[in-house]
């Protein structure tokens, strides 16, 4: 195993998969010259060239629309957009097209294609650069989606949908690009889509966190073990479309009670979903209330302060474990 960085990890996957297949090419704002707003995309261009490291005028929903069209012609795209928020200019393409389009062709047309996005607070960059839209993609049906929380599950899962005949929304963490972790150094581990983690056995609560607040779920595990003696399970999904909700229902029928973690807005958010779906298919194994712990439902501000404060930290999974267990029947 390798210890590398999410960038790191990230980058490595794109190139491997280059060297694998030369369908697969790279198209977006300052990936060649610049190497990626946030270097993800570094040394890609000295090794495959412009041809497959294409730089683009900032005009997404132009080269996504080109991300789109080259995938039905029989390439394999990799589309970076500098920020989530930046994809709601291309929505058109994403939703309308790239999702719709083997559907609307009978599956005689298929468009492997993966748009790669940071987004989450942390940077103080305000909120057109900061928000999390993960609930905005799991809505549309022909998307996948995925968001990594780990350099491993980063890399394998980029691999994956590289491969996929799919359109994915490849969503990363920007405060997550630095974080380190282990990676197989074999280098062709591929994760399937659907299949959540269990980063931590537990019996008394499930904790589901999305993107990065599934290490903060674990921080907080650790936390209420450490202080409280409650052991909570901690499950990171990985993927939201699809959902492996086998696994979340398997761990809230052991331990009765759940907690969902997500840096989005709390109306209409993924842990809304995930709540949903538990009470619909698991209602008489709770003995409590779901709890949601979700960013503030406000612009990401720009203060730093501010910033943190409307982004879900441990004490605030703390408090609704803890008030979950308070509401047991």
């Amino acid at each position: 195993m390798a210890t590398v960085r999410m960038r790191e990890a990230l980058r490595d996957a794109m190139a491997e998969e280059m060297r694998r297949d030369e369908s697969v090419f790279v198209i977006g704002e300052d990936v060649g010259v610049f190497q990626g707003a946030f270097k993800v995309t570094e040394g890609l261009l000295e090794e495959f060239g412009e041809k497959r490291v294409r730089d683009t005028p900032i005009s997404e929903n132009s080269f996504v629309g080109v991300g789109v069209g080259a995938a039905m012609a029989g390439l394999r795209p990799i589309v970076e957009l500098m920020t989530v928020n930046f994809s709601l200019l291309a929505l058109d393409q994403i939703v309308n097209h790239a999702a719709a389009i083997p559907y609307m062709f009978n599956g005689q047309v298929k468009v492997p294609l993966v748009i790669r996005m940071p987004g989450g607070g942390g940077h103080q960059l305000g909120p057109t650069h900061s928000h999390s839209f993960e609930a905005l993609y799991l809505q549309v049906p022909g998307l996948l989606v995925a968001c990594p929380s780990t350099p491993a599950d980063g890399k394998a899962l980029l691999k994956a949908a590289i491969r996929d005949d799919n359109p994915v929304v490849f969503i990363e963490h920007e405060t997550l690009y630095g974080a380190r972790g282990e990676v197989p150094e074999d280098g062709d581990e591929v994760l399937r889509f659907g299949e959540a983690a269990v980063r931590k056995e537990g019996t008394d609560v499930t904790l589901i966190g999305i993107l990065k607040m599934a290490q903060v779920a674990e921080k907080a595990a650790k936390q209420l073990s450490h202080e409280h003696g409650i052991e909570a399970e901690v499950i990171d999904p990985r993927t939201l479309r699809p959902l492996d909700l086998d696994t979340i229902l398997g761990s809230v029928r052991k331990t009765n009670r759940a907690v969902v973690v997500e840096e989005g807005w709390p109306h209409g958010g993924v842990g809304a979903n995930i709540a949903t779906l538990i009470t619909e298919q698991a209602f008489d194994h709770l003995d409590a209330p779901i709890q949601r712990v979700t960013g503030g439902d406000v612009p990401m501000p720009y203060s730093k302060r501010l910033e943190q404060a409307a982004i879900p930290h441990e004490e605030h999974v703390v408090k609704a474990v803890l008030a979950t267990l308070e509401g047991s029947i």
